[in-house]
C-alpha cells in the first residue's frame, strides 16, 4: 500500500483551474507521481512493464498508454524511459505483445490494450525504440495481423472470442471489448498508414457488432454474447470503455473517409449514447458506481475502476477529430476533471485519488492504479486542444511499420506457444478458470437500468 493511502482522509485535495495550463499540468504531475508509486517494474529483480497484484497484465498496458498520453499532453518526460522500457519488454521476443510470461492466460483484449498503447506512441511521436527493434507501428500491426487470424466465422457470423486459449474461462464469449480493440487498432492503422485493408477490417468489425446486436440501433454498446448460442442472446451490460473504444474508432474512420456521412452519423449516435455515463455532467461508471444520496459507495472491481480513464482519453481524442462534438465533450471533460481533482483528497498526503468523482471533495476511501489513472486521464485531457495533432506516416510520423509483422509469430492459431503445455500448466489454467468463471457469470450478465 502506498504511504499516501495508508491512513485516513487529510483535508487537502488537488487544486485545478481548467482555464490555466499551468494549473492543469501541476495537477496532472501530482496525480502521475501517485500513479507511479504503484509501479514495481523498475525495481531490482522485478519485470519491466508489470504491476503487482491485484492488477492484471492488461491494466499495466493501459497505464503505460496513459503515460504516453500524459507526455503528449504536458511534455513532461519524467516517465518516458520507464514507459519505453515497459512497452518494449512486454512486446515479447516477437514484438507482438505475446510475451512468454503472459501467453497462457492472455486474452484478445489484453493484447489489444498493449497494442493500443503502441499505437498511441506512434501517433504522438513518442520516443522510438532503438533501431534494431521494430517500431511502435510495427508492434500494432503485429497485434492486428494476429487478430485477423483469430476472426472466427464458425459461430455468430464472425467476431473475435474474448479469450485466445480454449482452456481459459470466457473462450466461448464474443465481447465488445475484444472486438473493440481490434476495431480501434484497425481504424488507427488505416489513418496512420493510408492502407485501405485496415479500414475494410474496421468496417467489417463494426458491421459484425451491429449484426449480432452488440451495437444497438440507439448506438448503445452492449457487453457481449455466448457463441455456443450463436450469439442469439446478448448480455446487455454497459461499460464506459466499450462505448469509448467504438466512439474514437468511429471518429478516426470519419477522418479516414474524408467526412463520410455514415461515419458522422455513427460518431454522433455513439456520443449521444454515452450520456448514460454522466451524472450532472460528471463521469461515473453507471453499472457499479452509486450516484445517489451516498455517491461514495459502489461495487466496481479493480478492472472496472480503470474504465473512466479510457472513456476520458477517447472522448478527448474524438473532440479533436470531430469538431461538432467539441462542445458536449469539453463540458463533460472539464466538469469531470474538476470533480476528479476534488476527489483526490485522501491519504496521508491529502492528494490520493478516490473513485467516485460524483462525491467531489468527499474522499471515498478507495485508492489504487485505477483511481489514479482515471484522474490523470481526465485532468490531462483538458489540454486536448492545445496538444499537437496526432501524426501519420505522411504528416511527420517517425515510427517504423511492417505490414508483415506478427505473421511469423511463435504462437499458433489457438494462441498456444510453440512449446509443450505441461500438466501443471493446464492445472494452473484450470484453477484460473474456476476463479474467473464466477466473475464472468456474476459480473457481466446483467442489464444496466438507467
Amino acid at each position: 500500500m502506498p504511504i499516501a493511502a495508508a491512513y485516513g482522509l487529510v483535508a487537502n485535495a488537488i487544486t485545478l483551474d481548467v482555464t490555466s495550463e499551468t494549473s492543469i499540468k501541476s495537477a496532472a504531475s501530482t496525480v502521475a507521481y501517485g500513479l507511479m508509486s504503484y509501479y514495481t517494474g523498475n525495481n531490482t529483480g522485478d519485470v519491466p512493464g508489470n504491476l503487482p497484484d491485484p492488477y492484471y497484465w492488461w491494466e499495466a498496458g493501459a497505464m503505460f498508454m496513459g503515460l504516453v498520453d500524459y507526455w503528449y499532453y504536458t511534455g513532461d518526460t519524467t516517465y518516458n524511459e520507464n514507459t519505453r522500457q515497459a512497452l518494449i519488454h512486454q512486446a515479447g521476443t516477437s514484438y507482438d505483445f505475446m510475451p512468454a510470461n503472459q501467453t497462457k492466460t492472455e486474452g484478445n483484449d489484453d493484447q489489444g490494450f498493449w497494442g493500443m498503447a503502441a499505437m498511441a506512441a506512434a501517433e504522438s511521436n513518442f520516443p522510438n525504440p532503438p533501431d534494431d527493434i521494430p517500431g511502435w507501428v510495427a508492434m500494432a500491426q503485429a497485434v492486428f495481423n494476429l487478430m485477423t487470424t483469430r476472426w472466427d466465422t464458425t459461430t455468430c457470423g464472425g467476431g473475435l472470442k474474448w479469450q485466445i486459449f480454449s482452456f481459459n474461462a470466457g473462450y466461448n464469449y464474443k465481447n465488445s471489448i475484444a472486438n473493440g480493440c481490434f476495431f480501434n487498432i484497425a481504424a488507427r492503422l488505416a489513418q496512420y498508414t493510408g492502407n485501405q485493408t485496415y479500414a475494410d477490417w474496421a468496417e467489417k468489425i463494426w458491421d459484425w457488432e451491429v449484426s449480432v446486436g452488440l451495437i444497438g440501433t440507439d448506438y448503445a454498446v452492449k457487453d457481449g454474447s455466448d457463441d455456443t448460442l450463436n450469439c442469439t442472446q446478448v448480455d446487455g451490460g454497459r461499460w464506459s470503455y466499450n462505448q469509448g473504444i467504438y466512439l474514437f474508432g468511429a471518429a478516426v474512420m470519419y477522418n479516414f473517409t474524408n467526412g463520410s456521412s455514415i461515419w458522422q452519423e455513427r460518431v454522433t449516435g455513439t456520443l449521444n449514447a454515452t450520456d448514460v455515463f454522466f451524472s450532472n455532467d460528471i463521469m461515473y461508471e453507471a453499472a457499479c458506481e452509486n450516484k445517489g444520496t451516498n455517491p461514495t459507495v459502489g461495487t466496481c472491481n479493480t478492472d472496472q475502476q480503470t474504465f473512466k480513464a479510457y472513456l476520458s482519453r477517447w472522448l478527448a481524442a474524438t473532440s479533436k477529430l470531430c469538431p461538432w462534438t467539441t462542445s458536449t465533450i469539453d463540458n463533460w471533460i472539464k466538469t469531470s476533471a474538476v470533480a476528479a481533482a476534488a476527489q483526490c483528497s485522501g491519504g496521508t498526503d491529502g492528494v490520493t485519488c478516490g473513485e467516485h468523482w460524483t462525491a467531489e471533495e468527499t474522499w471515498d476511501g478507495t485508492y489504487g492504479v485505477g483511481q489514479q489513472m482515471s484522474a490523470l486521464s481526465v485532468i490531462s485531457s483538458t489540454l486536448i486542444h492545445s496538444a499537437p495533432d496526432l501524426v501519420t506516416n505522411t504528416t511527420g510520423g517517425t515510427s517504423k511499420g511492417d505490414p508483415a509483422a506478427g505473421t511469423s509469430s511463435t504462437i499458433d492459431s489457438d494462441g498456444v506457444a510453440d512449446r509443450v503445455i505441461t500438466t501443471s500448466d493446464r492445472a494452473g489454467a484450470g484453477i484460473l478458470t474456476a476463479l474467473v468463471i464466477g466473475g464472468v457469470v456474476s459480473g457481466t450478465y446483467f442489464m444496466l437500468i438507467d
